[in-house]
Formats: C-alpha cells, structure tokens, sequence
C-alpha cells in the first residue's frame, strides 16, 4: 500500500509539473504578448521611447523577459564598489548614437553591451527622438537588455517558490534583536488576556503564530504558499491569498496598535509584514500606530473567501447528490421498465440534452417566482441566496449518479453470483442490499473524493448566473485579462485537486471492496 502510494505521489507530482510547463510554454511563448496591452491606457498615452520601455518594463513584471536597462547596470557596479559615485555620474548620460560617447561613457556602455550579449540578451538602443525644436521622452536617449526567460529557468523559479519558509534573516538590513520571542499575552489583544504568540524580528511577518476566536483558532504566518502574483485580476496578491482572503464589509475589533493606541479598527494586527523605511516615510497615522516598520496589514472582513462561498454551495451540492442519487438509482434498478424507472430516464435524457445554462436560468426564473434571492448580496447575506445556487449544482451530478448506478446494477442482475444468490432463496430486497449494490457502489465510490475536491474549485456557469463572489469564474476571467501568474497558479491548484482526489479514490475503493489490493505478490 505504501509502495504504491509513493509511486502514484510521485508520479502525480510528475504530471503536475509537465502539466504547468506545457501553460507557462503556451502562455509566455505561444501567445502574442502584446495582447496585455489591449485595454492598457497607460500604454496607447505613451509615445517614442518612452512607449517601448513600457512596454519592456511591463512584459518583464508580467513574467515574459528579464529585462536590465544600462542605469540599473551601473548602479550593481556603483552598490559593489566596482564604480565611485563620480564614474557613476559622469557614465551614467550618453549621446544620441554610439559617435556621441566618448572616454569613459563610451567604456561603460561598450562593456554593458559585452558583458549582456555574452550572456545571451539582445543588447537595444534607442536614439532621442527629436520633433522640430524639442527632443521626446526628455531628450533621453534609451540603452537596455532583455531576453525571454528560458522555459526551465523560469519552471524552476515557479516550482522552487512555492513554500515559503519565513526566518530572522529576510530582512537584508542591520536592525536590532534579531530573532525570535514568545509571549503568553499577546500585544494585539492589549497584553491582558492569555494568548501565546510567538514574534520575529528580522522576519517578513510579526507574528509567526498566533491564537484568536476564529476558527481553527491558531493560526501561523511562517509558512506561506506562492502560487504566482496577479498583474491585473486582484493586483499585487497571490493568487493564493486571491482565492483564500476574506470578502465582504470590514469587520471591526477593538484592537491594540505597536504603540500601544487601542481603537476599533478592520486591521489585522496579526498580519503586519515589514516594508524597508515604511515608519521614517509613513503618514502621521502610521507613525502614530506603529514603532517599525512592520506596517504592511490587511483588514478583515465579514465576509467568506472565494474557495470559502464555492466550497460551501459545492460540497452542499455534493452531499445532497449522493443522498438522493443513490435511492433512486437503486429504486430505477430495482423498478426496471416500470413507472419510476421510466420518470427518472426522463430526467436525466432532460439534464442530458438540455443546456446547462437553459435549464440554470429555468430555476432562477421558477426560485425568484417563489420569492427567493437569485443573486448574492454580501452587504445583507441570508442562507436563502445559497438555495438556488445549491440546487442548479446538484441537478446534473443527481442525473449523472443515477444513469451509472442503475446501469451498473442492471449490469450486476445478470451476474453469475446473483443467480447463485436466488437460488439458494434469498430474496430480492437482500440481494439487491447485500450483493448487487455492494458491486455497483464500487465506481460510484472512487469519485467521491473528485467530487469533494472540486467543489474548492466552483462552478463557472453557476456562479456568473447567481453572482457568487468564489473562485469558479477567476480562471477565466485571468484568461481574457491575460493575468499569466493567475493561469500559471490556478493550473498548478487544478492539477493538485486532480492526482490527489484519483489517490483517495483508489484508497477508498479499496476501503470498499476489499478484492482490490494495492500489492502484488510474485509467484
């Protein structure tokens, strides 16, 4: 069982990877990157040079290029000592073309053009662009490299940054008591009622572990996963902290600042990550609230998070699936060519053969006829608006369960054990309880796991319909924004759900039958 759970991981882990690198291939290198600048106002107001670096800066932040313009080359030789701050300044300027530098200027640029071409980047200069008297973009002229990050460079950085350990040492600069601290009182809370926390400094976050009222109640920032930052779907997030924060209207607490200031306040004390200078540079309310640089908070919300909203219609929907599938396959089974088999063919060849989306906006039609929500409001949330939602979600999985488990069982009539079972005078009822659904239960079973993990996912057409604020239409709407590190992360999480829910359905079906074994034994 062991043996073949590690190959199986392994070999899930495999496809995981291969799965990921063929999208970062068709994403970075198959589709035209210029796309991502369709509805960029920023890009069509810029003009000459200053529209190409742009462009260069925003194909390097959305993940296409490493791109190194000649300042931040002279600035690595000025912060290594290579250069003094006189080199720097005199080098840093050059003329419109190549005849222009000279002495030193021209040294530095032919080195900067050297030292990138041997390491495979195309090396471009742009003259000043000159309109009548006046020079465009400042009279500037533009030096840079770039090249498109190598497929396995660029894998590798991905699937190395996943986990994130935070440690004492993330912070580059000299502060002092570096290290960690425990405390059984935790200063969020005022220092006056028992909860331990255990703080860094020199880390990225605060507070490394910490204890509140919500569940699961203890909660820890020093791992962290990061599935890829957005660029335009929630910029500047994770995606993983995308689909997992909270939503909805501020929920404020009584909270405890650094300082010492008490307030009623959305911020999340226990999220304050460092941002280098952030208190010498800050407002007068930042300097007032805090005592370091851990300033960088998020607030909290009332509301669920995107997995939070699908996960909850999802697995709902699961459940009530199975619970009335299951029942009235068997009786279809039992009942064969009789009325209720023939009603239940009816209702399924109707899901079959309909639309999804027809027969979706059919019960939102019918459920707001009857006087419920048919779209969600987080200002004022009742449990009425996750009833329309639940039911267009069970619909075809209830359709689905019931086609294969009838099938199955008729299958299982003609069996030869069945026959076996009849003859030695047992009645239909055990049969059909004992034997026929034990065997036709088994397939059923193996995609349990499936239909759990993929409720962490939602539904696309189902929550556009109903408004649900989860995670079911964020693929698609990263695709049509070209958001790559969303389409990167949200594989990689699709891929994950994938190979764990074929392991747990190939350990509960084992559970189940108890014919099917994971170990081979050599004759």
């Amino acid at each position: 069982m062991t043996k073949y759970l590690l190959g199986r991981l392994l070999k899930g882990l495999l496809s995981i990877i291969v799965v990921v690198a063929i999208v970062m291939v068709m994403v970075y290198s198959l589709l035209d990157r210029t796309l991502i600048f369709a509805s960029d106002g920023t890009y069509s107001k810029q003009t000459s040079n200053a529209k190409e670096v742009y462009k260069m800066q925003k194909w390097e932040e959305y993940g296409y290029i490493d791109y190194i313009p000649y300042t931040d080359y002279l600035k690595t030789l000025l912060s290594e000592g290579n250069i003094d701050q006189a080199t720097y300044d005199s080098v840093a300027k050059f003329g419109d073309k190549a005849s222009d530098d000279t002495g030193a200027v021209k040294e530095y640029v032919q080195k900067f053009t050297e030292h990138y071409e041997s390491l495979g980047y195309k090396v471009e200069r742009l003259a000043a662009v000159k309109q009548g008297n006046r020079y465009r973009d400042g009279g500037q002229p533009r030096l840079f490299a770039y090249r498109d990050i190598p497929i396995l460079t660029r894998l590798w950085d991905y699937v190395s940054g996943i986990i994130k350990i935070d440690n004492i040492h993330y912070v580059k600069e000299d502060i002092e008591n570096r290290g960690l601290s425990f405390t059984l009182h935790d200063p969020a809370y005022g220092g006056e009622k028992f909860s331990p926390a255990i703080m860094g400094t020199g880390t990225e976050y605060k507070y490394l572990l910490y204890f509140d009222s919500n569940f699961p109640f203890i909660h820890q920032n020093l791992i962290t996963v990061r599935m890829g930052t957005s660029y335009s779907v929630n910029r500047g997030i994770d995606v993983f902290d995308t689909m997992t924060n909270s939503q909805g209207e501020f929920k404020k607490s009584l909270i405890t600042y650094p300082s010492g200031v008490k307030a009623e306040s959305a911020d999340n004390i226990h999220t304050a990550r460092y941002v280098s200078g952030s208190l010498a540079n800050g407002d007068l309310v930042t300097k007032t609230n805090f005592v370091d640089d851990y300033t960088r908070i998020t607030v909290q919300k009332s509301g669920m998070s995107k997995i939070g909203y699908s996960f909850v219609i999802g697995i709902i929907s699961v459940i009530l699936s199975y619970l009335l599938a299951i029942p009235l396959g068997m009786l279809m089974a039992k009942q064969k060519d009789k009325l209720i088999d023939k009603l239940g063919t009816i209702y399924i060849v109707f899901i079959i053969a309909v639309p999804s989306l027809a027969y979706i906006f059919l019960f939102k039609a019918i459920g707001g006829s009857a006087g419920l929500p048919t779209t969600f409001d987080m200002q004022n949330p009742t449990w009425l608006m996750y009833i329309l939602p639940i039911i267009s979600l069970a619909l075809p999985s209830i359709a689905s369960l019931m086609k294969w488990l009838r099938r199955y069982m008729i299958d299982q009539q003609n069996a030869d054990y069945v026959k076996f079972a009849r003859s030695g005078g047992l009645t239909e009822g055990e049969i059909f309880k004992n034997h026929i659904l034990k065997n036709a239960i088994i397939p059923i079973v193996h995609g349990i796991p499936g239909s759990v993990l993929s409720a962490l996912v939602g539904a696309i057409i189902t929550e556009r319909v109903y408004v649900v604020p989860g995670a079911g239409n964020l693929l698609t709407t990263a695709i049509n924004q070209y958001d790559n590190g969303v389409i990167v992360g949200l594989t990689l999480f699709y891929s994950l759900l994938s190979v764990v829910s074929i392991i747990l359905g190939d350990i509960l079906m084992s559970l189940v039958d108890p014919r099917i074994s994971f170990t081979t034994k050599r004759r």
